[in-house]
Parts: C-alpha cells; sequence; structure tokens
C-alpha cells in the first residue's frame, strides 16, 4: 500500500469518527474531521494552522502543552477541561490523545468528547441527593420532647457523616430529649456506616438525650457486635408503635425506660 492510499484511507476513518477529532504537530492543527467543524463551530480552513492550545483557558495550558508533549512517546490519559470553541462560548469535554504517524509526520490525534449533558446529569444527582439526605436527617416530633429519626434507603458513608452533624444539632434545637432511631428501611449497612450511626446515640447521650432503637434487623445488630457495641446497654424495639407503647402518650420521657 503506497503512502496515498493509506493516507486517504486514515482520512475517511477520521470522517467516521463520531467525536471532534484534531490532529496536531508541533503545535500546529493540521487536519481535523467534520464533527469537529460542528463542534468548534468553525471552518477546517479557520481551524487549520492554529495551535491546539488555543481552546484551553489560560490557566490550563502549560500543563496542556506539557501533556501534548509526553503523548508524542506514549497515549495520554483521558482527563477533563473547560475548553473554548471558536465563537468564545465554552463547554466542558473529556480529552483523549496519543501519537499517530501521518506519512513522515509524527503528530497526535486528540479526541474531544462534550460532556455537558454528563455535568448537567451529575449536577442534578447531586443536588437530588442533597434534598434527600437533608429530608433522612429530618427529625419528626411525636408528643413531649419525642421524637423520630426515620431511617430509609441506602446510607453511604456521606449521608452518615451528614446525620452525624445534623441530628445532634436539631435534637438539641427541637428541644428534644427521647430520640426513637427507627432502622426498619435500612436492609444493608457495612461497618463505617453503621459505626457513625451508632455514635449518634454515643453522642446523644452525653447531650443527655435518651435513644431507643426500633427496627434493628439481625444482620444489623450482628455488625454493631462486631464493632463492640453494647446493644443490651441501648433500650431496643421491634417497631416504632411499640417504642411509643413503651414511653406512653402521658408518660414524662424523661422517666427511666425499662430496657427490651
Amino acid at each position: 500500500m503506497n503512502e496515498n492510499i493509506s493516507q486517504i484511507d486514515y482520512r475517511e476513518i477520521m470522517e467516521y469518527s463520531l467525536d471532534p477529532l484534531i490532529i496536531h504537530t508541533n503545535l500546529r492543527i493540521i487536519d481535523v474531521n467534520h464533527t469537529a467543524e460542528v463542534f468548534f463551530r468553525a471552518t477546517k480552513d479557520n481551524i487549520i494552522g492554529a495551535s491546539p492550545l488555543d481552546i484551553f483557558q489560560e490557566s490550563s495550558k502549560v500543563a496542556i502543552e506539557k501533556r501534548i508533549e509526553s503523548a508524542y512517546l506514549q497515549p495520554a490519559k483521558v482527563i477533563e477541561e473547560t475548553i473554548y470553541r471558536m465563537d468564545g462560548t465554552t463547554v466542558e469535554v473529556e480529552l483523549y490523545c496519543h501519537p499517530v504517524q501521518i506519512g513522515e509526520t509524527k503528530a497526535i490525534q486528540t479526541y474531544v468528547r462534550d460532556i455537558t449533558y454528563r455535568k448537567e446529569t451529575e449536577l442534578k444527582q447531586r443536588e437530588i441527593r442533597k434534598e434527600i439526605n437533608e429530608l433522612s436527617a429530618t427529625l419528626v416530633p411525636v408528643l413531649n420532647g419525642i421524637a423520630i429519626l426515620p431511617l430509609v434507603g441506602s446510607i453511604d458513608e456521606d449521608r452518615a457523616k451528614q446525620l452525624l452533624d445534623e441530628v445532634p444539632f436539631k435534637v438539641q434545637k427541637q428541644d428534644i430529649n427521647c430520640l426513637i432511631m427507627d432502622f426498619t428501611g435500612i436492609y444493608t449497612l457495612n461497618s463505617v456506616v453503621t459505626d457513625y450511626l451508632f455514635k449518634i446515640n454515643d453522642v446523644l447521650s452525653l447531650l443527655g438525650v435518651r435513644s431507643i432503637i426500633t427496627g434493628l434487623r439481625p444482620e444489623l445488630a450482628l455488625t454493631a457486635i462486631q464493632l463492640d457495641y453494647k446493644l443490651d446497654s441501648i433500650p431496643t424495639m421491634s417497631t416504632v408503635k411499640q417504642a411509643l407503647n413503651l414511653l406512653g402518650i402521658n408518660q414524662d420521657p424523661t422517666i427511666p425506660m425499662n430496657k427490651k
């Protein structure tokens, strides 16, 4: 296969790519595919000859230049960057580059992938998770300084930390002296998360607040025991209803309670 045919085939391969492709050497763009023209909102004639560094923010250019130099020897790792289009608008992208041989020229081929939608989705998910976490730390007041903390869904380490930070504060703010921590909606917990949740009881005890645990499943109780928590020192009930019956509607929750 001669050199011209090889270059033609390579050019066709570039055009089949769904991602914008930039070919550059010595910090000068020598070719792009049509997808790149559409993405950068410019014609090939306006892009070719420019420096690949031009699309980057000033704060990133030094690191990107070093990355390009190292890519002549081996493919660079995928990174995320905010870059400029030719019309001055910015877009968040994922970049990957590797060395290529174009005839006698050693060059770099850079793939540009628009991750705007993914970033927006991740942001929405974080916002939803934040709202869920805030709701998960909501104390439901019952009567006479009694409240319930319903633990529902999947609790990861971040959510457990948030509960440990917020629950004692809310207990004091709402003048609660007896908190029912209901584990009914929790099916699985790792040891780290379980440790955080039981530390809530320890902190509440230091604040003079009594705790009752309800809905604790056998496997969760086993995890707690493995962490050396003495469950016999904490009143435990099967259901919230039983805990409320134990306390009594008219009973002062500061009166010592019988443990199960």
